[in-house]
């Protein structure tokens, strides 16, 4: 029982706020005293007992480490985190969001609608919640509320779409879970596509529902406040659209036309971003500098976490903590049903507490064998993205969602946190009905992968 004992350890510290990284490193040293021969043997004492795994098997862990600074495939997170920060600071989103909003403006939930589109492609060029939520808190909220928006909605689509980026590829999320679950990223870039703006049609089609039932809540833009028509709007809607869609084809496209692989494509992407920020005069040392330190931050962060959940992995395995969670599995009613039903309630609870990654690093290794008895190598590919799409949803669950926090740290003094709570649960609902989806219609994860290799 030590494994489960340490699984329960690892939860309890996350749950206090104690640093991920440290939480998941030293439960594993913990507990190799306590299931090791290590402390007996400095003490001289022999054990009437077997211990579950000798001191010696720690050698492994430094090779583990060095194996994973030296894996190909996650040097593509600097270059995604990097594409990201620096188009946030091109002034891209601010572009697109005053253009959407003129476009859709004369429609009732217009400017709802023109956040949802904004959001879907700063995810398709991004990939970074962060950036994508406090940029569209801070441009779109002041003016959704200008023009009598309910708080609720408007913050409820802010902060849903900002999450956009995490299942509409390129995505950290997606690079390390296809990492973790043994899945090219490209291919499972490829199979989030699809799903990903099904996602965002949803959340237009759910705006689309409350202005008509509920006009009051989402009315058009005065006619003073539509200042382009014709020509002229069609003129700035291409020259808004066309930078980030470019971006999008030359990672996205590269990928799947067999050109590039996700890192090469990530570098090609970070190499776009900055010409984007060069032509719109807003590439310089400051930009450059502040870009880079942030990339270094992002990209140290999830290193030194996947380095503690290695340490922890390895240790929980030592123990037999991966057999008594097989055995568990394996066992449940339903067969792969029961499996997908349970897993994926268990991802969608946890994201109320704890952080995508974590999930990633602790849940997501213990699924992929019984993933793998039950779905194959072939079945891999749907069960990832199905986890991404419920990964989604752990930024937006109270009460420690990060978009939520993001939105509330930006927006105005009138908007409390009960109104974006408030507004949240439609889009919650949305993402598990999205997730449903994905589980009975395979077919929309696969359609695109099939398609590029043939």
């Amino acid at each position: 029982m030590l494994g489960l004992w340490m699984f329960v350890a690892a939860i309890g510290l996350l749950l206090i706020g104690y640093p991920v990284a440290f939480s998941l490193g030293g439960v594993a040293l913990l507990f190799t005293l306590i299931g090791s021969d290590l402390v007996p043997n400095l003490l001289g004492i022999d054990l009437p007992w077997d211990p579950l795994f000798r001191a010696s098997r720690l050698n492994i862990l430094p090779q583990r480490i060095f194996g994973i600074m030296q894996n190909y495939t996650l040097v593509a997170v600097p270059f995604f985190v990097f594409m990201g920060v620096m188009l946030e600071k091109s002034g891209l989103a601010e572009e697109l969001l005053e253009t959407m909003g003129i476009l859709f403006g004369r429609l009732r939930g217009g400017l709802a609608i023109s956040v949802v589109a904004v959001g879907a492609l700063l995810a398709a060029s991004t990939g970074v919640v962060g950036a994508s939520v406090v940029t569209m808190g801070v441009l779109a909220l002041p003016v959704m509320l200008k023009y009598r928006y309910s708080k609720p909605l408007a913050t409820g689509v802010i902060a849903s779409s900002g999450t956009l980026g995490q299942i509409i590829p390129p995505s950290i999320v997606l690079v390390i879970l296809g990492d973790q679950i043994g899945v090219s990223v490209g291919d499972l870039f490829l199979g989030s596509f699809i799903p990903g703006f099904m996602l965002a049609g949803m959340f237009i089609l759910w705006v689309v529902v409350v202005a008509f039932l509920r006009p009051g809540d989402a009315p058009a833009l005065p006619v003073e406040a539509r200042t382009l028509t014709g020509s002229q709007l069609f003129a700035r809607v291409a020259l808004n659209l066309l930078p980030p869609l470019f971006l999008i084809f030359l990672v996205l496209g590269t990928i799947f036309f067999g050109v590039a692989t996700p890192t090469e494509a990530g570098a090609m992407g970070a190499i776009g971003a900055m010409v984007l920020a060069l032509i719109n005069r807003k590439l310089n040392l400051k930009s450059l500098v502040s870009t880079m330190d942030q990339t270094v931050k992002l990209t140290s962060m999830v290193f030194i976490i996947l380095t503690g959940a290695t340490a922890f992995s390895m240790v929980f395995t030592a123990l037999r903590g991966d057999r008594l969670v097989q055995d568990f599995l394996l066992n449940l009613p339903g067969g792969h049903i029961g499996f997908i039903f349970f897993t994926m309630l268990v991802i969608f609870l946890l994201g109320f507490f704890i952080d995508f990654i974590e999930i990633t690093f602790i849940v997501v290794p213990l699924l992929v064998p019984i993933a793998r008895t039950f779905f194959g190598l072939d079945g891999m590919l749907w069960f990832g993205v199905l986890v991404a799409m419920n990964l989604q949803a752990s930024f937006l669950t109270p009460p420690f969602g990060f978009a939520l926090f993001y939105l509330k740290g930006v927006a105005p003094p009138e908007v409390k946190t009960t109104d974006i709570y408030r507004g949240i649960i439609p889009f919650v609902i949305i993402q598990v009905l999205a997730v449903l989806i994905i589980a009975l219609l395979p077919e929309i994860v696969n359609f695109l992968p099939g398609l590029a290799k043939n």
